[in-house]
């Protein structure tokens, strides 16, 4: 079975799960989210050479665990002062902990709005859409590189590709919302797409500063957690603060 076809079924299995636990929201979903958050910290501490079977790992393993829990309680002063007391770790290996905590508090609290539903499934599919048109784009075209230096595979027109394929994602959402087409809404896809690709830039140097490939096994024909998931880490704390800003109303009203 060659990569592409891993790729495609791993999907196939992955995205079903994904879509039932976010629509089913409550439980279902926070656990998704939780697992998620310590199986990056085990992913990104490994990479750093941290053994994960010690009393130290195990520590590094319940801080994520028991900041998610706090979140879901909703004290999020508690939630945040536990994030930001990761420094306690230092500075190496605090990063993972602080990145999966920031990335699954946000769609926590995004999941929790009035709108939710829709702007955690508009957060995650502008995120896979540009990912997917970014490939599609860069492949069909090609052309000069994005960061050559960072990851050599991705061009300046897979980029414009995926920002395009987000825009375009994000007025089917708000359309689909009964708020109708909006120049709003394309523009936030755009936003997440841009927030979507330097998150996986950071990812792809962390990945060649430590002299690998993939930061684990975990999902066939996409590594690990961090491969597959370094966009929405950072696309989704970027929702969070836009939703923030919006208010009550979905966040991609925001620039109307």
């Amino acid at each position: 079975m060659t990569e592409l076809q891993k790729r495609i079924l791993s999907s196939l299995v992955i995205v079903p799960v994904v879509l039932l636990c976010l629509w089913s929201g409550g439980w279902a979903y926070r656990v998704l989210v939780l697992l998620v958050m310590v199986g990056i910290v085990w992913e990104g501490e490994t990479l750093l050479g941290q053994p994960m079977k010690s009393l130290r790992g195990l520590l590094l393993l319940l801080w994520p665990l028991c900041g998610g829990l706090i979140a879901i309680k909703g004290q999020w002063f508690a939630a945040f002062y536990l994030l930001a007391s990761s420094v306690l770790f230092g500075r190496r290996a605090c990063g993972p902990v602080l990145v999966a905590m920031l990335g699954g508090f946000s769609l926590l609290w995004l999941r929790g709005r009035p709108d939710g539903f829709l702007e955690t499934f508009f957060v995650i599919f502008a995120v896979i859409a540009s990912d997917s048109c970014a490939y599609a784009t860069g492949r069909l075209i090609g052309g000069p590189k994005l960061a050559p230096a960072i990851s050599p595979g991705k061009t300046i027109s897979g980029s414009l590709g995926g920002i395009v394929g987000a825009v375009i994602l994000g007025g089917l959402v708000g359309h689909w919302s009964g708020h109708g087409w909006s120049f709003s809404a394309c523009l936030t896809g755009g936003v997440i797409a841009v927030a979507a690709q330097a998150g996986d830039l950071l990812e792809s140097a962390f990945k060649r500063r430590l002299g690998v490939k993939d930061s684990g096994r975990l999902i066939p024909g996409h590594g690990g957690l961090l491969d597959r998931l370094d966009a929405l880490l950072l696309a989704a704390p970027v929702a969070a603060i836009l939703a923030l800003m919006a208010g009550e109303g979905p966040f991609w009203q925001l620039f109307r």
